[in-house]
């Protein structure tokens, strides 16, 4: 490509057909492009002649034909029900025959016999389920005490460890040193207690095989341990309590140098929230004392007004009796004087509204009122403030209002006066834990339709 374009000369000759100019044709080459394509295809050819013969190969044999039904074929069948090694191919042929309607009234014997031959394959198959499922039983033994071996050895490896991390031990440790072997203590922990959890695992799944067991109707297949099995297991558990102790031991180690290194222990943020739950709940236990001595003070007060309607009863009762004595006065005096019904009956109007004029004194001699103006004063200043707040306000929110009217008036007498009217005013819980919150709310509205 490059010589493209130059001239050139054959030898010393000067003739013309002895010299001329080189030329590089650049057009695509066909005269030998059909041999290539025909190459390619053939290669293709051979290629999936080769993959279909592996295919072929590899594909896996039809199974053989099912023969037909004859006497002959179904003697030669029933024996070869009764060889264990024949019987799945031999099971095969019989479902065929079956399903394709070879049993009629001259075949049924032989059907039948065929039939029971396979019925009693099943004793075998059971008696091969109980001897595999013996042999996993073994398996999962050895597995076992395999397992436990090895967290035997766990348990040694950490309790070497934790016998490093002491005192008397630790100190003489450089700082790799400390840092190396509390890294391989944590690895061997993270070991020990997957292969415990593992292990435990197992035996919580043998104790639930166990109830299983024994809830069954055949006690006959209750699960019979071992006494290679217990020892294993005790010897499981005798390690575990070993390296728990082991552990309590290393963690009253480490207290000790947190302490010695330390001095003193710095109170947690969880403390202080601890210290402010139970400050919140001590006044809490304050409020509910005061409410508790209120309820007091009420029920005495309740009890007082019993007593009261017990004397204005005992006094109705009397000025019943004199007022029927009276009526009866009356009414032999209106016999005697030719008076009719209709005056007796106006005594009787007269006498029970004389009664009822007296119980409604009674009444509103009972009822208690207020102390002071102060007092209805600031029944409404408060009224008007939670009527406005109708999620309710604390005591504190409420009386830091009320300082701002009245500088002498103080957070108790509020809450006492609140607490002597429950009709208008109720005290509700709100939050859970140190969010808890007393809350006072204006309920004259709920109240009136009690009276």
């Amino acid at each position: 490509l490059l010589i493209s374009g130059y001239r050139m000369r054959l030898g010393s000759s000067t003739d013309k057909k002895d010299s001329g100019r080189l030329h590089v044709d650049f057009a695509q080459a066909r005269d030998d492009f059909y041999e290539w394509e025909c190459k390619q295809r053939m290669l293709a050819r051979e290629e999936r002649h080769r993959r279909k013969m592996e295919e072929d190969r590899l594909r896996p044999p039809s199974p053989p034909a099912i023969m037909h039904y004859s006497e002959h074929e179904a003697a030669l069948l029933a024996e070869k029900l009764k060889d264990d090694s024949k019987f799945s191919e031999a099971i095969t042929v019989l479902l065929t025959w079956i399903e394709r309607g070879e049993v009629n009234r001259r075949s049924a014997n032989q059907f039948y016999s065929m039939v029971q031959s396979a019925n009693s394959h099943v004793r075998r198959l059971m008696n091969e389920k109980a001897a595999h499922e013996q042999e996993m039983e073994q398996a999962k033994e050895s597995f076992k005490n395999a397992l436990t071996g090895i967290l035997t050895q766990f348990e040694q490896i950490v309790a070497v460890f934790n016998a490093s991390t002491r005192q008397k031990a630790w100190d003489h440790f450089s700082k790799a040193q400390r840092k190396n072997i509390d890294i391989w203590r944590k690895h061997s922990e993270e070991l020990r207690n997957a292969h415990s959890e593992q292990l435990m695992g197992i035996r919580r799944e043998e104790e639930m095989e166990m109830s299983d067991d024994d809830s069954g109707d055949n006690p006959s297949k209750k699960l019979r341990v071992d006494d290679s099995a217990l020892a294993a297991q005790a010897y499981a558990l005798k390690e575990e309590n070993d390296s728990l102790r082991w552990q309590l031991d290393a963690y009253r180690n480490e207290v000790e140098l947190l302490k010695q290194e330390k001095g003193q222990l710095f109170r947690t943020e969880e403390s202080l929230t601890k210290d402010q739950q139970l400050q919140f709940l001590q006044q809490t236990m304050q409020g509910m004392q005061q409410q508790l001595l209120s309820i007091q003070e009420e029920l005495n007060n309740k009890k007082s007004e019993l007593e009261q309607a017990k004397e204005e009863q005992t006094h109705t009762q009397a000025m019943l009796k004199v007022l029927q004595e009276q009526l009866k006065s009356a009414k032999e005096l209106a016999e005697i004087n030719g008076h009719d019904e209709s005056q007796a009956n106006e005594i009787n109007v007269l006498t029970v509204a004389l009664v009822n004029q007296d119980r409604e004194k009674n009444t509103e001699k009972r009822s208690p009122g207020l102390k002071s103006e102060k007092e209805a004063l600031l029944i409404g200043i408060i009224s008007t403030f939670l009527h406005v707040h109708p999620f309710g306000a604390n005591i504190e929110y409420l009386w830091s209002y009320m300082q701002q009217l009245d500088s002498r008036i103080s957070a108790n007498e509020i809450e006492m006066l609140l607490m002597r009217l429950p009709r208008m005013f109720k005290q509700e819980f709100t939050g859970v834990g140190a969010t808890l919150e007393k809350r006072w709310k204006f309920c004259a509205f709920e109240g009136i339709k009690t009276i």
